[in-house]
């Protein structure tokens, strides 16, 4: 472990290895929770990272998948303990508002050096700008609670906050479809044309990468999906999110991360070049703000 690891890398270090550690010693989850004596959702949660597991549950569940070298058991129980650090997505007014993959989606974009977004009917829940967030979340009314929209509205702000205090921020390539510039999703021109134009100030920062996928480009006919990079760009630093309506999930498995990106990959070679995409966005922000005025 590097003394530097940050939470959300440690919880996905730790989880990793013990589900590979099981998975080497050809034991069910049914079997790991009958012999630590825990419940087969508590072993599901810890695998999947909707919870950390505490130093006293790791050692003896280290010893029993044959982990017993002492520097590689140490290294993880330091894993765990900065794992189990709390951050502001954790404060109460967040509990059981948010999905335990939306936490995991948080967690890593605080800490991503890299994150390429396909989003075909919105902008990304981390560029949104309050009244367009609150547009997008109107539509659940029938799925959530007010108090959930509204928790969710606040996170998706409070994410937006913190990228930009980041210090460097990462590299975000962000994948649109044309409908996107059209769609005013209930809030008015106004409010979409502020989205827009927060978007072109973020491209002139030169953090954001935008391309736009035209109309008369095929489309793949899947959902929103992001893949966000823990250190080097490569596809064992590399995580995926996706979600469709209010369910979403983190995929870890490689051969789906990798036929996400290659798909991304293709699309965003045949999209209109980030140039031009960025003077459309630029274009139609001050055409709709000029037509509302």
């Amino acid at each position: 472990m590097n003394s530097g690891e940050t939470p959300a890398v440690a919880r996905r270090r730790v989880r990793l290895a013990i589900r590979d550690a099981r998975n080497a010693r050809s034991f069910t989850q049914t079997e790991v929770a009958d012999a630590m004596e825990w419940s087969l959702s508590k072993v599901m949660r810890i695998e999947s990272g909707e919870v950390t597991i505490s130093q006293n549950d790791l050692r003896p569940l280290l010893a029993f998948l044959g982990i017993r070298d002492r520097a590689v058991v140490e290294s993880l129980v330091q894993s765990a303990r900065v794992s189990r650090q709390r951050r502001w997505w954790d404060e109460a007014r967040f509990k059981n508002m948010l999905t335990a993959a939306t936490k995991q989606l948080i967690a890593y974009e605080a800490e991503a050096t890299v994150i390429r977004h396909f989003y075909p009917m919105f902008f990304p829940g981390v560029l949104q700008s309050e009244a367009y967030a609150q547009g997008i979340m109107g539509q659940y009314t029938h799925e959530l609670s007010q108090k959930e929209i509204e928790a969710r509205i606040q996170a998706r702000l409070r994410r937006k906050a913190e990228l930009l205090q980041r210090i460097p921020r990462p590299k975000v390539f962000t994948l649109l479809d044309e409908s996107v510039l059209l769609r005013t999703i209930g809030v008015g021109q106004r409010a979409l044309g502020e989205q827009l134009a927060e978007v072109s100030e973020a491209i002139k920062d030169g953090w954001l990468v935008a391309r736009i996928h035209p109309f008369d480009n095929p489309h793949p006919g899947i959902g929103t999906f992001e893949i966000l990079y823990l250190g080097s760009e490569e596809l064992a630093h590399a995580v995926l999110y996706r979600e469709s309506l209010t369910l979403d999930e983190i995929v870890d498995d490689h051969s789906r991360i990798k036929q996400h990106r290659d798909l991304w990959d293709r699309m965003w070679d045949a999209a209109i070049d980030a140039e031009r995409s960025a003077e459309m966005i630029a274009t139609r922000a001050k055409e709709l703000l000029g037509a509302d005025q």
